[in-house]
């Protein structure tokens, strides 16, 4: 039997996990990256002497990564150090600061000194939110791409809990009164890039699963998750190559059998997995009016995430505060409603702020902090002129900011700093319209409605990352390469049967 080969288009956390997959499991693997870097939106920042995660701070559930290097013979504890973090986070509504951890008994406690008489519906929520979630996981772990696949035992008794039709913040009404408690178990929904009021029920399961399986922090950074995959990749000598854009899919007979790299050269492959922003990837790497259910203009009605604006500040000094913090708009609702609804700046934004280094001493020199700060913001539809507005948002974040008692004075300590707007989302990293979170996953944008792992308009091609089935957050994209890599191999096996 002849070794396959695959093209892997895209370093993200999703393409380096389908690489490991395959090369732990035999295959010759090819990861081309057009960045310098490996991990797209989880890589490393650094910043003079500072180092930061570009994206996404938050990691829960490690036991699914646990899961795909025990596949591949490997240990995650042997490449990774995670730290557990207590608490979860702060809260901040005003001067009330609300701590949950993921021990029932202490945020019980917390919810009832905070929050009274909310006691009994945290109780109520984690014990409902266990039901739903033992039945909905397993339909994160299967491929849709067909109506008779709703017809499986197990989604036909998932389904009356999915509460696909009703919203985050309704579900979230039936257990709390105080609004504030709601917003805490609802803000997740960021993470999808959706606005609560509009977020599918079904994704409550976010807050439950912080709550149920804590939140870790990598020591390094969430980066080196995607580090971690990049060294047992090259350890079944797997070939990563960064620098390297990818111009086109090669296809013919229907299939996807290499591609064109942006220097010329071809690279032959018998399966293409495409990690690269979804609708870029559509726009950008097949021939132009090559593909029928995915055109331009079919893309751009596709509803897509809000985007973020991003601060990385290298400070001079230590901050003495929480991992993470929150601090909500006075009138969140609001706010969510003027980013995603009216696409504008809202004049009371909601600011997320990591202070890793509360943790992990690695990331600045010792007495100084890498502090990142971000705020969600409207995509690139909206129309709003970044190169304008970026430097007054940088000031309303700080202002915001200065007003904790452990960041006041902040700006008087800023030794050097960086920043990603939406555009800069959109032209320097491939995000189309900056939509950071990519697809949003409304209702009609869920399970065998969004893009199927096994690509549906060429045969060996494949999709992984938030674009495809499951969507947005590291754990269903390690499950989007766990279906898709498991598509690939069950094919493979059926042609050698065939032969």
């Amino acid at each position: 039997m002849k070794t396959r080969h695959v093209a892997v288009v895209g370093a993200g956390p999703g393409g380096l996990a389908a690489a490991m997959l395959l090369a732990g499991r035999g295959y010759k693997v090819t990861v081309l990256e057009k960045q310098p870097y490996i991990g797209g939106r989880t890589s490393l920042l650094q910043v003079g002497y500072f180092k930061f995660d570009r994206g996404p701070t938050f990691f829960m559930m490690p036991h699914l990564l646990e899961e795909l290097f025990t596949a591949v013979n490997r240990k995650l504890a042997d490449y990774v150090e995670l730290i557990e973090l207590d608490p979860l986070y702060r809260l901040k509504f005003g001067d009330s600061a609300f701590e949950p951890s993921r021990n029932m008994e202490q945020t019980h406690a917390e919810i009832e000194r905070l929050f009274p008489g909310d006691g009994a519906g945290y109780r109520r929520f984690m014990r409902d939110e266990e039901l739903k979630f033992d039945r909905v996981s397993p339909l994160l772990q299967r491929p849709f791409s067909k109506p008779r696949d709703y017809m499986a035992r197990d989604v036909l008794a998932a389904l009356p809990s999915l509460h696909a039709t009703d919203t985050v913040y309704n579900r979230l009404s039936k257990y709390f009164k105080d609004e504030r408690l709601k917003y805490a178990f609802t803000f997740q929904a960021k993470y999808l890039g959706m606005s609560p009021w509009e977020c599918p029920g079904t994704f409550t399961i976010l807050s439950y699963m912080e709550h149920k399986y804590g939140l870790f922090h990598p020591v390094g950074g969430l980066n080196r998750l995607c580090e971690a995959m990049g060294v047992v990749i090259r350890e079944y000598d797997g070939v990563i190559s960064t620098g390297i854009g990818v111009k086109r899919v090669l296809t013919k007979g229907g299939k996807a059998n290499g591609v064109l790299l942006d220097n010329g050269e071809k690279i032959d492959a018998d399966h293409v997995i495409l990690n690269a922003d979804f609708a870029t990837a559509m726009n950008e790497l097949f021939e132009p009016g090559e593909l029928k259910k995915y055109t331009p203009e079919k893309l751009a009605k596709k509803k897509y995430s809000c985007s973020t604006y991003m601060l990385y500040l290298g400070l001079n000094k230590e901050i003495k505060m929480p991992h993470h913090t929150v601090l909500f708009a006075g009138d969140y609702k609001t706010n969510v409603n003027e980013m995603m609804a009216q696409k504008k700046l809202s004049a009371d934004p909601s600011i997320y702020v990591h202070n890793p280094g509360i943790h992990d001493g690695t990331l600045a020199p010792k007495g100084k902090t890498a502090l990142y700060a971000l705020m969600p913001v409207p995509n690139m539809t909206s129309g709003i002129d970044w190169q304008e507005q970026g430097a007054r948002i940088r000031e309303k974040m700080l202002q915001r900011m200065e007003q904790e008692p452990e960041m006041r004075g902040l700006s008087r300590h800023i030794e050097t700093e960086a920043m990603i707007t939406p555009e800069d989302w959109q032209q320097g990293h491939g995000v189309y319209e900056g939509a950071t979170f990519n697809l949003a996953h409304s209702f009609n944008q869920m399970m065998m409605l969004r893009p199927h792992n096994r690509f549906e308009e060429y045969g060996n091609c494949w999709l992984v990352g938030g674009g495809t089935h499951p969507g947005s957050g590291l754990p269903t994209i390690f499950e989007s390469a766990r279906i898709s890599t498991r598509l690939l191999m069950e094919q493979d096996r059926l042609k050698e049967g065939a032969i």
